[in-house]
């Protein structure tokens, strides 16, 4: 299968010299009749660079080491579809493909350099590598970096790049989005010769781009739609807080309602995974060191979880559960890092053990509430902020309503109920 990169470039609309020269100009600060010739893209990116204090010379920093690299891109929502990426734009043998393909995050580090090995040898020692920051404002025009300023894709040839060590190269990317809330997820960069900004190239970075969109959204349906796990085997145990007093356990198959004293400790154990020692827990529980008060409490715990969820019995010294425990409100907090709002939204019934009054339970109910809000905010479609100002947490919260009404269209027949929500809060 020939490489989609073989196809032979198109003429050059300035030469590499002149951009060159008039790129040292711009530097210098002489602005003089051969910038007309630089491409109005370009020249606005320079613009930038040079007021982001971005030197013509230097390699970007490293900002994410091997350890750090590895467990970021693991957890990263572009690493689904990175054999699609691979497909798309490296088919054949990718090791001598005559590019290289990047992907990066929406903060312009890198975190996936593959493709043609002498290529990716030579871009190396320009600092074009996993785990280095490549955005604008730290390494001056570049197709990741300016594409992700712009959010649009871009093509950016040899010396219309800002650092003199990158101007060897073409390169092409484009942004990729959620495709529910429309924010930016990341980059996808092409880079190599000529080659690698042809016009076939940007409507093939493009297009991957989209496909990469169009398969995160059928995963996220899929992953939605798909059967409960059986509830005889679960693989995990369940412990339900959200807009209850009364805990809920799922374990084993069989479901529990637990004490309000209870279900604040195996929450408390369950968030802090690492243990908690007596102390520690007790403070969290009481709101003040009350060891002698906690160690029966633990006891008749330990009693109650014994023939219903052996596997939760917790250890001691420090107190910590043996077995994982996930919680519903962890389900939330995974929905939301997923851009998956609306179903967020929908797994949230209330706040965390409402009527409790541990310190360590409220820490967790206000962490929980400020997660979905701010994100909504943040992310979410008028929709659903509209269904969030609808919620127990939303319905007073003015800046919530005030949102709302701003990204209505002007005729929307919503808009007069939510102006007088804000009037009757104001005059509150």
């Amino acid at each position: 299968m020939p490489s989609p990169w073989s196809r032979p470039p198109i003429s050059p609309e300035t030469s590499g010299l002149l951009i060159a020269r008039a790129h040292e100009e711009l530097i210098a600060g002489n602005e003089d009749r051969r910038l007309d010739d630089v491409r109005p893209l370009v020249k606005d990116s320079w613009r930038r660079s040079l007021a982001s204090l971005v030197g013509p010379e230097g390699l970007p920093s490293l900002d994410l080491a091997s350890d750090e690299l590895e467990a970021y891109r693991r957890a990263h929502p572009l690493a689904g579809v990175m054999d699609m990426v691979r497909a798309l734009l490296l088919p054949g043998t990718a090791e001598e493909s005559g590019v290289v393909v990047a992907v990066g995050d929406a903060a312009g580090r890198l975190l996936w350099v593959e493709g043609d090995r002498h290529i990716r040898t030579l871009t190396g020692d320009m600092g074009f590598v996993a785990g280095a920051n490549w955005a604008e404002d730290a390494v001056g025009t570049s197709a990741p970096g300016t594409a992700l300023t712009l959010d649009r894709s871009v093509q950016i040839r040899g010396a219309e790049h800002f650092n003199r060590l990158v101007q060897p190269w073409s390169c092409t990317a484009a942004p990729v989005h959620d495709p529910e809330s429309r924010r930016l997820l990341g980059v996808i960069d092409v880079t190599g010769g000529p080659e690698a900004v042809t016009p076939q190239a940007q409507l093939l970075v493009d297009a991957t781009a989209r496909a990469i969109e169009s398969e995160i959204l059928v995963a996220r349906l899929r992953a939605q739609q798909a059967p409960p796990p059986k509830r005889s085997a679960p693989s995990r145990a369940l412990l339900r807080i959200l807009g209850r007093d009364r805990a809920l356990l799922e374990a084993n198959g069989s479901t529990r309602e637990l004490s309000a004293r209870h279900a604040e400790i195996l929450l408390l154990l369950a968030v802090n995974r690492e243990g908690l020692s007596a102390e520690a827990l007790s403070e969290a529980v009481y709101g003040h060191p009350a060891v002698e008060t906690l160690r029966p409490e633990m006891v008749r715990l330990r009693r109650a979880l014994v023939p219903f969820a052996p596997r939760l019995v917790p250890a001691s010294r420090p107190y910590r559960l043996p077995d994982g425990l996930e919680t519903d409100a962890q389900h939330v907090l995974s929905l939301l890092d997923r851009g998956a709002h609306r179903v967020a939204l929908a797994a949230y019934p209330g706040p965390v053990l409402p009527e409790s009054d541990a310190p360590g339970v409220a820490e967790v109910r206000d962490s929980v509430r400020s997660a979905l809000r701010e994100a909504l905010i943040a992310e979410a479609g008028v929709d659903v902020l509209l269904a969030y100002a609808e919620t127990a947490d939303g319905r007073d919260d003015e800046e919530v309503l005030r949102l709302c009404l701003g990204m209505l269209p002007a005729r929307s027949p919503k808009r007069a109920g939510l102006v007088a929500r804000i009037e009757r809060l104001e005059r509150e």
